[in-house]
């Protein structure tokens, strides 16, 4: 340890003491920190920012954390008053970037991945510092392969499928010949300009590849459809818009990002390209809650093709089955033998169930198609979803990394190639709507049903505005004071440590928004505390009554009503009144087997005396056909507009006949108002990145912190005008 020499009192030195403290708080960590910090802001008010920007931004953040426990546990008072505050500069500065580029958010938190990127960039910082970072420690082997190696199971079936036939070789007929040059580009950063060309997409960009005619005749010669436009079989009739997917299959493409707008028959463009293109055994990932209707949607699409489900250990799985039907959550027991499975095609329903990387459900997806390209050298890869992009444009990543279009660090050879013969580089300004259009033409389709399906009836979304009871409704406003009163406090001494920034009308609006992410991350329970989570969980508990006796009233009125609802305790509320009213009604929710589900999804579409379905807006917002239903009604408020959306397109969607109305029900005078507002300023994301909207894309932080951000607001405004 440094030794600390006392001056001599009268000694004449303070200019020397003064070099001396100087000297020493050049010293250390904390300068090239403040060096590094400031390099990464600059990158990112340049909007150049990189995955070693990334890599350096977290390491700085770890090595501020490491410090400041050092700083508190060694220093005297005195430097550890003086560091503490440099050290607060550097955590302002990294809470600046991350509000400027939100997808940084997930590195400062304790369980982020520390990356080999990470690991140098941190031993770099160390070593700038005179510190030892002593020899690199191997990374923490991942408790997800462990806890995967002791699941996994081998369903006797399938074991006997593959030693039916022990020398089959890997499939490599359709693999390119000749691999492409890319000197140009390799050197250069590409996933995150990439990722900006569709954020940044301009006004009426394109957001659909170029798909072809569909050729009857020719697809009929591959057994698909005959002349009529009909599939060969049951006399179901294909819509344009789906007959040009499957001749674009037929044609030889090979990986889709379907991006449809809900409701326009995904399923059935998947299971007809699949046969266009004989991706067979096809693999298919879907949630629990539609596993049974993608059974009954190839017998139905492709009767001659036989289909297995995987329920639990698939112990009654069919191994020689041309379809294979797998849900998320049991995909962990199963990935072994599936990437062993000659899979020539994979399927992935509500792609974006995988958009965070991190999770067990993302690395088994993506793990399985990697072993798939492994043995096959063109297999049909299909994303599906109505909704890719739900709060942020990274919600990208994952669904282009099972496609194959990229890996963690780079595009993958054919968008390398398309990317080089542009002959641009990030830049040249006319790179990113070319690169967009790259990825575009890789596969992605999306359409929007006022463009394909005019003949499906307008919807339309009507706020319901409901009086609570006094009693209740005063406890809610108590509740709302006293979150917006804690929000106040935390601004306040977040404020008295800030050292620079703009304030409009007196507000430093962008530490409101600081403040609200810190809110909205430490309050996740809504079990507990006056926190906005349990606020609007106990809005919903006392709107479900009012939302019940209206849904009750427009099945008297208007016939059959799908009633959503989040929270069980809500559905169970709805379902009381219900059954008290003499009103019959099936319920939907996602503790329920397949089986009970579909068997209680058929007695609402069937049964005239089911006039109410009660559904889950997690577990029935998708994958289930409700069209027998034109009203819906929304008894709580989900967080993001997409889900609010796929809910509504259970009931619009290709087989409704009537225009359709979905009912809001909104608590008048408290925060229900300002999330209903928030939910409708959010649809700009994909509508600006797919659709080619001249929208402005809204900062894609949640709902939450939004909600919270504007309570904070409106209880600073007041106290301003309080003491005017």
């Amino acid at each position: 340890m440094a030794t600390r020499t006392r001056r001599r009192p009268g000694n004449n030195n303070n200019r020397s003491g003064q070099r001396t403290r100087r000297h020493r708080d050049e010293d250390g960590i904390l300068p090239v920190l403040a060096k590094a910090v400031r390099e990464v802001e600059s990158s990112a008010q340049r909007g150049m920012v990189s995955s070693l920007d990334r890599a350096r931004f977290q390491a700085i953040a770890l090595l501020a954390r490491q410090e400041r426990a050092r700083v508190r546990a060694e220093e005297t008072d005195s430097r550890q008053d003086a560091q503490l505050k440099r050290l607060d500069g550097i955590a302002l500065i990294l809470a600046q970037i991350a509000a400027a580029h939100p997808s940084f958010f997930e590195l400062l938190g304790e369980d982020a991945e520390i990356t080999r990127g990470v690991r140098s960039a941190r031993r770099e910082m160390q070593r700038a510092a005179g510190i030892d970072p002593g020899p690199e420690s191997e990374p923490e082997p991942d408790p997800a392969s462990a806890v995967r190696t002791e699941k996994q199971v081998r369903p006797p079936s399938v074991t006997a499928r593959q030693l039916s036939n022990p020398f089959q070789v890997p499939d490599f007929s359709g693999a390119e010949t000749q691999r492409p040059r890319t000197y140009r580009l390799a050197g250069w950063e590409l996933i995150e300009p990439l990722l900006n060309s569709f954020e940044q997409a301009a006004a009426g960009a394109p957001a659909c590849m170029e798909l072809p005619e569909p050729d009857l005749a020719k697809l009929d010669r591959r057994g698909q459809l005959d002349r009529r436009g009909r599939v060969d079989g049951p006399a179901l009739e294909l819509m344009a818009h789906q007959a040009r997917v499957v001749a674009a299959a037929a044609d030889g493409h090979r990986t889709f990002l379907l991006a449809d707008e809900p409701g326009l028959g995904k399923t059935a463009q998947a299971l007809l390209s699949a046969r266009a293109a004989d991706a067979y055994p096809l693999l298919c990932v879907v949630p629990n809650v539609v596993k049974t209707n993608w059974a009954r949607e190839v017998e139905r699409w492709t009767p001659l093709r036989t289909v297995s489900v995987v329920h639990g250990d698939g112990q009654t799985i069919d191994g020689f089955a041309d379809i294979i039907v797998v849900n998320y959550e049991v995909l962990d027991r199963h990935a072994g033998w599936m990437g062993e499975h000659r899979f020539r095609g994979m399927v992935v329903d509500e792609a974006h169930f995988i958009k965070n990387k991190k999770s067990q459900r993302s690395r088994h997806v993506l793990e399985i198609a990697d072993r798939i390209r492994e043995r096959t050298a063109r297999p049909l890869m299909m994303a599906l979803t109505g909704t890719p992009l739900i709060n942020d444009i990274d919600d990208f990543r994952a669904i282009w990394e099972f496609l194959g279009w990229i890996d963690e660090k780079k595009p993958r050879r054919q968008l390398m190639a398309a990317l080089e013969e542009t002959g641009l580089t990030p830049a040249d300004h006319a790179f990113y709507p070319a690169a967009r259009q790259c990825v575009i033409d890789l596969g992605i389709v999306r359409r929007r049903k006022a463009d394909v399906a005019a003949d499906i009836p307008a919807r339309r979304v009507a706020d319901l505005p409901v009086e609570l009871d006094d009693a209740t409704s005063r406890s809610i406003r108590e509740a709302e004071a006293e979150l917006a009163r804690r929000l106040v406090e935390r601004y306040d001494a977040a404020l008295l440590t800030r050292r620079e920034g703009a304030t409009t009308d007196g507000i430093d609006h962008e530490l409101v928004r600081r403040v609200a992410h810190w809110e909205a991350t430490e309050s996740s329970d809504e079990t507990s505390g006056d926190n906005v989570f349990s606020l609007v969980r106990r809005l919903g508990q006392a709107k479900a009554p009012l939302a019940a006796d209206y849904a009750a009233q427009l099945a008297r009125s208007a016939g059959k009503v799908v009633f959503f609802a989040k929270h069980i305790d809500v559905m169970d509320a709805a379902e009381e009144s219900f059954a008290s009213r003499g009103v019959g009604f099936a319920s939907i929710r996602g503790d329920q087997s397949s089986t009970v589900r579909q068997r209680n999804i058929d007695a609402f579409v069937n049964d005239p005396s089911v006039s109410i379905a009660v559904c889950s807006l997690t577990a029935a917002g998708v994958g289930i056909n409700l069209q027998v239903a034109s009203n819906l009604v929304l008894a709580e408020l989900s967080w993001t507009h997409a889900e609010q959306t796929q809910a509504i397109d259970r009931v619009h969607r290709i087989g409704q006949t009537e225009p359709v109305t979905a009912w809001r029900i909104v608590a008048a005078q408290t925060v229900d108002a300002r999330i209903a507002e928030l939910i409708d300023s959010k649809a700009g994301l994909a509508a600006r990145a797919l659709d080619g909207s001249g929208e402005e894309v809204a900062s894609s932080a949640d709902v939450q912190v939004e909600a919270l951000a504007a309570l904070l607001g409106d209880a600073l405004e007041a106290r301003a005008a309080a003491g005017a």
